[in-house]
């Protein structure tokens, strides 16, 4: 499996962005799809996942109610809706996938390149 993420920019406050992540190569029912952030000087951090058939998925406290993950089985491809935006969620987002819907970047094999998100006060 290769992943190419994207979506990323410069954006106000508020403001909303969605990411895709598209999946090429082998994929198997079983695999996972996680979305992590590394902001500058802070370690990667579990933003949300969710399973290939779309049925259950997670995400952090920190995101809860602003994020949603989604899945397009047809495309390959896993969203990232952000909405209201905050200046704390600047950071590089990268997409992974693995065999466990889990929050431990390590249980992820295959990574993404990542794409900026960048939110001005």
């Amino acid at each position: 499996v290769q992943l190419q993420a994207s979506g990323g920019g410069l954006v106000q406050a508020g403001d909303s962005l969605r990411l895709s992540c598209a999946a090429s190569g082998r994929t198997f029912s079983s695999v996972r799809m996680g979305w992590f952030r590394q902001a500058p000087g802070k370690e990667r951090e579990f933003v949300a996942a969710i399973s290939w058939s779309g049925s259950t998925s997670t995400i952090a406290d920190s995101v809860k109610g602003r994020f949603t993950i989604s899945i397009d089985n047809a495309k390959n491809t896993v969203f990232l809706q952000m909405n209201s935006l905050k200046p704390e969620d600047t950071a590089i987002y990268f997409c992974a996938s693995g065999k466990f819907l889990a929050s431990n970047s390590r249980l992820y094999s295959v990574w993404g390149q990542g794409t900026l998100v960048t939110v001005s006060s």
